[in-house]
């Protein structure tokens, strides 16, 4: 069954249906529950369990590869990880894994049956070199309607849902077929209500890049998160240039402490440098604009590897704000308000 755009708005869709928006509670905007990240050269489908604990240091720096870190499939462990963010005061998961990534929806509602965890999940496609050889050739219409379809009717050949458009995915250089993919989602944002969230090419530029384009093909800023922040903008006059965009800034990588970052020539900063670049830009009038998440993408992330977990927010960032002076209604509006005004259909 399609749903129209006036049965949708002003409801949220997670993998279980329609829900009143009042009822997502805490947020995480930007988490994979089930996923496969590995290389599409490099995958094996029978792989299963997760890397050596041994490894983990190692794994966490880039230092070794392991497809076991990269491959997450397990519905049962997705559930166990999310359980642990229930239990700490969590109630809402926005997954993101799309195409490219071997997305699992009727796992996620699987997941959500068995947690109580509100589940939203995401569509389209993930960066150039992870997609279908089949969408080289396909149009911005093609995709547009493709991504309408996922949200309004279901997503990768089943009856769940999509709540939210995205992670499209960007690399560097920025290819044609990911403008392609773009352009067809700022339709897919027009044409149904959702929200749309864009992973950023990890180079300092591609966020502006980003905002000239999405101007030119008439994107809603006020309903566009640019993600990873705190792994591509570094100084002020960027990160301000942004919010005075329009555009919500997501910081998605708390939990992450190490400086070593395998995939760019970065000194990735730990939660609390997190926590001032985000007071900075609240304390410039931007409250209402931005999210927070941990982008739970390797199994080591998990606690159960000895991880962070999807609890970390709840259990640490949280008490850190408040001992460091954020005041509640700050954390009510990056936790519960921003993100559900996001995931509002329109």
């Amino acid at each position: 069954m399609r749903l129209t755009r006036d049965e949708m708005r002003g409801k949220a869709q997670t993998v279980l249906g329609l829900v009143d928006p009042a009822e997502l509670g805490h947020t995480l905007m930007h988490e994979h529950l089930i996923w496969n990240i590995t290389h599409p050269a490099k995958r094996d489908p029978g792989i299963s369990g997760g890397p050596k604990p041994g490894q983990y240091w190692d794994l966490l720096n880039g230092d070794v590869a392991d497809i076991r870190n990269t491959t997450q499939k397990d519905r049962a462990v997705a559930a166990r990880a999310t359980a642990e963010m229930v239990a700490a005061g969590g109630k809402t998961v926005v997954e993101l894994t799309i195409g490219g990534l071997e997305p699992d929806p009727e796992g996620l509602a699987q997941v959500a049956r068995e947690t109580g965890a509100h589940i939203v999940m995401g569509c389209g496609h993930y960066v150039h070199d992870y997609q279908d050889p089949a969408n080289h050739d396909r149009s911005v219409d093609s995709f547009a309607k493709e991504m309408i379809e996922q949200v309004q009717q279901g997503a990768w050949g089943t009856d769940v849902r999509a709540g939210i458009v995205g992670e499209i995915g960007c690399q560097w250089p920025w290819t044609d077929l990911e403008k392609r993919v773009l352009a067809g989602a700022v339709i897919a944002q027009q044409e149904t209500g959702a929200s749309l969230t864009i992973h950023p090419a990890r180079h300092e530029d591609h966020p502006w890049m980003l905002v000239e384009f999405l101007r030119e093909h008439g994107a809603d800023m006020s309903r566009t998160i640019i993600d990873h922040i705190d792994r591509t903008i570094f100084d002020e006059d960027r990160l301000f240039r942004l919010a005075d965009a329009g555009v919500i800034l997501e910081w998605d990588l708390f939990g992450q402490e190490n400086t070593y970052y395998a995939h760019s020539d970065i000194d990735m900063p730990n939660d609390g440098m997190r926590l001032r670049a985000i007071r900075r830009a609240i304390d410039r009038g931007h409250l209402d604009q931005i999210v927070i998440s941990h982008d739970i993408c390797h199994t080591i992330q998990f606690s159960e590897w000895g991880g962070h977990g999807y609890a970390h927010i709840q259990k640490k960032v949280l008490p850190h704000m408040r001992k460091r002076g954020w005041s509640e209604a700050e954390i009510e509006a990056i936790m519960v308000t921003n993100p559900r005004r996001l995931l509002t259909f329109i």
